[in-house]
């Protein structure tokens, strides 16, 4: 069964960012960036924004590998001694298709960690809350890391957790669509009710925005096509980097309290009149 990991909950707002590590199925990162292989003009762009957003798990698509093929396919170009390899289920309608994909990611040696995505629509690309459940729910009794894809729902992300999913992975907003945060209300229940990393993938299109993210206390971004689709990726890399960071430093200092009235920043006593 997956390992079940609890999410953070600092108790200690002191904590340094260098020790402050995200942990997935057993495994710990530095970095709370996450990013797709999709959409990029070319490897070298793909393999420039990896490097520059100082991610450790890249996601790709297994519908994108030829197995046919004796070709060079996108694992070609990743060097797998620096990233964790998380295959995905994109391209999956139901909860077969995802559980096939699954197994055939870990036929190929790729990884017994799964990123399950089951979406049967191609014009909203919304997940399909049912399939999703149903697919992580054999996966994880066969052993698999589960990282579900799912709307912002908080009642799926707990039964979710139930079934033993190594983390949720909730909707920001339409994916590709670049809208930004459109579900904070429910993200935030989500992460008030996680026993694992809450990680908000898709929707986010600029490092603002995922900033916003993990100030709210995700554990975790996944971003793709707001990099991919930049004018200049490894740029725009940065500066999600630099905004996961700036979000989880600001969640683990705890923001100032909001006053409905003013209060001065300097002290009113001992002036002289």
């Amino acid at each position: 069964m997956a390992t079940q990991v609890i999410a953070e909950r600092p108790q200690n707002t002191d904590q340094e960012t260098t020790s402050d590590l995200l942990t997935i199925g057993g495994k710990t990162f530095r970095s709370r960036l996450m990013l797709g292989t999709g959409k990029y003009r070319s490897a070298e762009e793909m393999n420039a924004a990896l490097e520059a957003s100082g991610c450790e798990i890249v996601t790709v698509a297994l519908r994108r590998i030829d197995l046919d093929q004796p070709k060079r396919s996108i694992l070609d170009e990743i060097d797998w001694t620096k990233y964790h390899i998380l295959p995905n289920t994109a391209g999956a309608r139901t909860a077969d298709e995802a559980v096939r994909t699954a197994r055939l990611a870990r036929a190929m040696g790729l990884s017994d960690w799964i990123k399950v995505e089951v979406i049967p629509d191609a014009k909203y690309l919304l997940p399909d809350p049912i399939g999703t459940f149903e697919a992580c729910k054999v996966l994880v009794e066969e052993g698999f890391v589960v990282l579900p894809y799912i709307n912002a729902d908080p009642v799926l992300a707990l039964r979710l957790q139930e079934i033993g999913t190594a983390t949720v992975m909730p909707l920001a907003s339409p994916i590709g669509s670049g809208q930004g945060m459109k579900t904070v209300e429910q993200i935030r229940i989500i992460i008030d009710q996680a026993t694992v990393p809450v990680v908000v993938d898709a929707g986010i299109g600029t490092a603002s925005e995922a900033a916003q993210a993990m100030e709210l206390g995700a554990s975790s971004c996944l971003i793709n096509t707001a990099i991919a689709r930049a004018g200049d990726p490894a740029r725009m890399a940065r500066a999600m980097r630099l905004g996961v960071d700036a979000g989880r430093d600001a969640y683990l200092a705890g923001r100032m309290p909001t006053l409905p009235y003013a209060s001065a920043s300097s002290p009113l006593e001992g002036i002289v009149r």
